[in-house]
């Protein structure tokens, strides 16, 4: 019987899966119709924050006037190196224009504008001047607290020149036109006069400075001309003597005369190399004849030499001549004394030019080397006198120049009375508004993520994958006593529809096998799951079927809060079997159902119903009785509602309303799912209508809320 008719045991159990629950993906319509459940709040924020804006615009800024002027640069320009421009107009380049703006900008120029304007009399830009607000007043308390009241180090304070060039340099601006020379000077003031004022003083004391600066960088250049040209026909002097001295000291005639030695030094250079091959050859002559006389052929003698003599002679020694051979000797003997004073004359010769080569190269290299020297102090005495004059042409023209300095920038159009620029009413305003809808717009959307609670059926559906078979609204009752005479007079309130509804849902979730035996459970105490037990066997009741109320909470015991004159025994009793369970129960005719109230054991709860006595007794109270419904512990806190579950064939889960987190749900429903039951349903439990209607839900989801009620229910 038991596995034919638990239809809440099933094999094909509904998985929570954890990308339901922890959705990283952002879900575009869930935060629209967050924000659409939330535009009252966001309209209310815009509306608070379009006021202030509104107050600050009309009430709190003060007005400021903006006046502008233009000034134009004159520009040239320049080679890399002119040494004929000792000032000249502004470059072109970027860097240079934006230079001329912090130049108009600087203390020095803004100093002489405070100066000429008597700006350290007026409150705006000196700070001394005003009255200290309580604002200010807070402001150094803080400061005085956060600092301890204990000074650092030594502190300067700013003069009130210095106070004020500092306000004024916040209350201007200068910025470039786009492809153009001109400037546009701008002042922010309070005073719509006072800042045309300030920004044509600045314009005309910007061109003054300008012609200050040209005429002192004048004075400069005159005095460092004037030191210059001195120094320069000091030294040009100097050079032209000691140039001077050089050319006395040297023997040089004239580069044409050190020419012509070159010229007589080659011609000695080629008679010395053909003089030494001319000793070279009579030297090897010599000793050629030398050696042929001491071989004593002579025949080759008379071949090497070819001496007429001595071939007369070789002819008369061959015809047998006695006193040829002796002429012979002679002769030749002649003839090598006459090679050997050849070889030493041409040697000798060759001597003598090689030393005359010597000491005219020795003349060349000395006034070679006095050349160089000289022509590189005419170089030098040249060089110092271009110099010298160029300097002293550019020292009278700057001396004439005294007098005559221009501005390189000039006014192209005045200011004019300032027009109003701050507070811009309609910007603060829409800003103010865009602000503010934001501001709504992210305390909706924080609220909305923040929230770890459910407050709507399908967020629990999406969350869990379970459906919900109620929603049921809060009772309007204080005392626990107090439902059952609620339900009973007031039968067709919110709450007493809302349990009818559960119990259609309920009894129609499965048509063909209609549970029984009904279990109300929850994550955690208090979410409505006692109350809700009570309420469903009232409602079953009604329908004239024969209800049992069960307390299986029997660690906790808080059914009896709901009755009065309760009798003895209960449940424990009853699995005892020793008592028929019509004694045991008591019927309470104002719920019109009998009751099983639980009782105190020593025993654990878990052990008692895992045990063979209660399965009996669930399957004698299901023969009994049309229906049975058991109010069981919370899945949370012990397992009581898991094992009670094996033998039910409806499991009701209930969820208060923005009170049961959504991981405490997801963990309960894994509890079950762990022991292989499957929850019927959820139920959604002490719903506020007010809050509802807080969050953006109100008049969508039920019988909870009265708009739709109206004509309907009966008010609670």
């Amino acid at each position: 019987m038991k596995d034919s008719t638990n239809v809440a045991r099933s094999r094909d159990v509904t998985r929570v899966s954890p990308a339901q629950v922890d959705d990283d993906e952002i879900d575009l319509m869930e935060l629209f119709r967050a924000l659409w459940r939330g535009r009252w709040l966001i309209a209310v924020v815009a509306l608070v924050a379009l006021v202030a804006g509104g107050f600050y615009a009309f009430g709190v800024a003060e007005p400021q006037y903006r006046s502008s002027a233009k000034l134009t640069v004159e520009v040239r320009t320049n080679q890399v190196v002119d040494i004929e421009s000792v000032m000249s107009g502004v470059s072109t380049e970027t860097a240079a224009l934006n230079t001329e703006i912090e130049i108009m900008l600087s203390r020095r120029v803004l100093g002489r504008l405070v100066d000429e304007m008597g700006l350290t009399g007026d409150p705006e830009f000196n700070p001394e001047l005003r009255e200290p607000s309580a604002l200010s007043g807070a402001v150094k308390a803080l400061k005085g607290l956060v600092s301890g009241g204990a000074e650092t180090g030594v502190r300067v304070e700013k003069s009130p020149r210095d106070k004020t060039i500092d306000a004024l340099r916040e209350a201007l601006s200068a910025s470039i036109q786009r492809d153009t020379y001109v400037f546009t000077i701008s002042a922010t003031t309070g005073d719509a006069q006072k800042s045309a004022e300030i920004v044509n003083t600045l314009a005309q004391t910007y061109v003054e400075e300008q012609i200050a600066v040209k005429f002192e960088a004048t004075e400069q250049a005159v005095d460092w001309l004037s030191t210059r040209v001195a120094e320069l026909e000091t030294d040009l002097r100097e050079r032209e003597d000691t140039l001077k001295q050089a050319r006395a000291a040297t023997d040089l005639i004239s580069p044409v005369a050190l020419e012509g030695l070159n010229v007589q030094a080659k011609d000695l250079r080629e008679r010395l190399a053909e003089m030494r091959t001319r000793a070279d050859a009579a030297r090897d002559d010599a000793a050629r004849l030398r050696a042929l006389r001491e071989a004593g052929d002579r025949a080759a003698i008379v071949e090497e030499t070819g001496n007429p003599a001595l071939r007369r002679l070789l002819v008369a020694i061959q015809s047998g001549d006695g006193g040829a051979a002796a002429l012979f000797e002679q002769q030749l003997d002649t003839l090598v004394a006459t090679a050997g004073e050849a070889y030493e004359r041409l040697r000798g010769q060759a001597d003598a030019l090689a030393e005359s080569y010597q000491n005219i190269q020795e003349r060349i290299d000395r006034q070679s080397a006095d050349l160089v020297r000289i022509e590189q102090m005419a170089r030098e005495v040249e060089a110092t006198r271009t110099l010298y004059d160029t300097f002293l042409t550019r020292l009278k023209e700057t001396t004439i120049q005294r007098g005559l300095q221009q501005a390189d920038s000039r006014v192209l159009s005045d200011a004019i009375i300032g027009e109003k620029v701050a507070p811009r009413t309609a910007l603060v305003l829409a800003l103010s508004l865009v602000l503010g809808l934001m501001a709504g717009a992210a305390i909706v959307l924080i609220r909305q993520f923040l929230h770890n609670t459910f407050r709507s059926a399908e967020e629990i559906e999406a969350a869990t994958g379970m459906p919900v078979l109620g929603q049921i609204p809060r009772m309007p009752f204080k005392e626990r006593t107090d439902l059952i005479g609620y339900l009973r007079d007031k039968p067709t309130s919110a709450p007493a529809e809302a349990i009818r509804n559960l119990r259609t849902s309920l009894l129609l979730s499965d048509i063909d096998n209609p549970p029984k035996v009904i279990m109300s459970t929850s994550a955690l105490p208090g979410e409505g799951k006692t109350t809700q037990a009570v309420a469903l066997a009232q409602n079953l009741s009604g329908l004239g079927k024969k209800v049992l109320l069960i307390e299986g909470d029997i660690r906790r015991r808080t059914l009896n809060e709901y009755f009065s004159d309760v009798p003895k025994g209960g449940i424990l009793t009853a699995l005892s079997g020793e008592v028929p369970l019509h004694e045991v129960v008591f019927h309470d005719d104002r719920l019109g159902t009998d009751v099983l109230m639980g009782e105190k054991s020593s025993a654990n709860a878990a052990d008692l119903f895992s045990s063979d006595r209660f399965a009996s007794f669930v399957t004698r109270a299901r023969e009994a009785y049309d229906f049975v419904i058991i109010d069981t512990p919370p899945v949370l806190v012990v397992p009581d509602a898991r094992v009670i579950g094996q033998h039910v064939d409806a499991i009701l889960f209930s969820v208060a309303w923005d009170k049961t987190q959504r991981a405490q749900v997801v963990a309960a429903l894994r509890e079950f799912e762990s022991v292989n039951l499957r929850v019927t349903g959820i139920v959604l439990a002490q719903i506020d209508p007010k809050g509802m209607h807080r969050y953006g839900y109100g008049g969508k989801y039920g019988a909870y809320y009265g708009a739709y009620g109206k004509g309907y229910y009966e008010a609670g």
